[in-house]
């Protein structure tokens, strides 16, 4: 009861607020203390609603508007809360390569069949390329057609400050996969590098006798499970981190730069949408994966992507 009198008390406030700005837009006559007030007064309802939910997706939608308005009405205080959203995303790129090199090895060794490692393997890879190129194609295909974005001006930066481009041949491609040091390629964030070692050290975990083997599965198992609470643990920040990220941007480029970006993000998930609904979704029902647990399963990675892009 108390759950659905908050969200009635939310939604009034809300629609208030609406009616309001939307007065003030055409008539310009609202004084500024009562949109501030309103504002804050809808923002308060929201970390009610938040606080019933529970739902960590919720909280990071709330703390993207909270940032907002913080950027907006105190710009300065907005540009000081850039560290917490680069401790956000240093923390989440910590995660990557432990996690990609625990997860592929243990995934590998873990077979004792190394051909049937093999048609897996090389059936992801094709998968991954097709759908990828698809992904790539679908995306080039939108954003010439409609030609969005071109409201948007860079940041200037100065010519002293661009770093030196060295065109890449084909060789220098290739040669970028393969990494020279592994602790240099996590660093890095060389995401293929990690993947390509992952793959050879598990290939070669496979050719060690049973015995010597199992204590480095073991090992990789326990990692991966350690890394992925250790996930759970850095998205609890998600919130704090996503929030701030927003009220940094927000005050550093003005409210605008949403409203540019705004056309530019409509075709960008309105292009998701075909994407899943024409290649993924297809994919899915062939496989027998349960669509609305899977969807469930990735409502908070995708809301942590949407905030932090």
């Amino acid at each position: 009861m108390k759950s659905k009198l908050t969200g009635i008390i939310t939604l009034v406030i809300l629609s208030i607020t609406a009616i309001v700005y939307a007065v003030q837009f055409l008539t310009e006559s609202v004084p500024e203390e009562v949109l501030f007030g309103l504002r804050w007064a809808s923002i308060l309802g929201l970390v009610l609603f938040a606080f019933k939910k529970r739902s960590l997706t919720t909280w990071i939608l709330v703390c993207l508007v909270i940032g907002a308005c913080i950027g907006y009405d105190w710009p300065e205080v907005a540009i000081n809360l850039q560290v917490l959203s680069k401790i956000f995303l240093k923390m989440i790129k910590t995660i990557v390569g432990p996690l990609i090199f625990a997860t592929l090895v243990y995934g590998i060794a873990g077979h004792s069949d190394i051909k049937q490692v093999g048609r897996m393997g090389w059936k992801s890879l094709v998968y991954f390329e097709v759908v990828t190129t698809i992904a790539l194609f679908l995306g080039l295909a939108a954003i010439n057609i409609f030609e969005v974005g071109k409201g948007i001006e860079p940041p200037t930066v100065m010519d002293a400050e661009l770093p030196a481009v060295k065109a890449q041949g084909w060789q220098d491609i290739i040669l970028h996969i393969f990494p020279e040091n592994i602790s240099k390629s996590i660093a890095d964030g060389e995401v293929l590098q990690i993947v390509v070692f992952s793959v050879i050290f598990g290939l070669a975990l496979i050719m060690v006798p049973e015995k010597k083997r199992r204590v480095m599965v073991d090992f990789t198992q326990s990692l991966s499970e350690v890394m992925f609470k250790f996930t759970n643990i850095v998205m609890y920040f998600a919130p704090i981190g996503v929030g701030a990220a927003m009220a940094y941007t927000v005050g550093h480029m003005g409210l605008g730069v949403l409203l540019n970006l705004f056309q530019l993000l409509v075709l960008l998930y309105a292009s998701l949408i075909v994407f899943v609904l024409v290649v993924l979704l297809p994919i899915a029902l062939i496989a027998k994966i349960p669509v609305l647990k899977f969807i469930k399963a990735i409502g908070e990675p995708v809301s942590i992507a949407f905030a932090t892009t």
